[in-house]
């Protein structure tokens, strides 16, 4: 079953050089390991752009969507056997210790 992983992370903790170095070798053991699908990084929060429709008007926010320390900085998808080890996985991954790893099932094509 393919699991999305969303790392949202203290912005602070996530740009130290070991916190970096800790996601690389991460990603390095899960494409030996076989179960890593795509990995997207994603921009700083204050270079991102929100939008809401509220009675056909858009409304337009520059920055991050939530006022938190935590933000959505990337995710990965990866295919496991089962939850438990999509769980083992993710707790493995840097950004469990940074902030918090959601682990959710992809709807499926079949």
């Amino acid at each position: 079953m393919r699991y999305a992983l969303l790392f949202c992370v203290d912005e602070e903790l996530a740009e130290d050089a070991a916190a970096e170095a800790g996601c690389r070798a991460w990603t390095a053991e899960m494409r030996e390991r076989g179960v890593l699908g795509e990995s997207v990084g994603l921009r700083p929060p204050c270079e991102a752009t929100s939008i809401r429709v509220r009675e056909e008007n858009a409304l337009l926010t520059d920055g991050p969507f939530a006022e938190t320390r935590e933000q959505l900085a990337g995710l990965t998808v990866v295919d496991c056997a089962d939850l438990d080890e999509a769980l083992e996985i993710a707790a493995g991954h840097p950004a469990a210790r940074m902030g918090v790893v959601e682990i959710r099932p992809l709807i499926s094509e079949h």
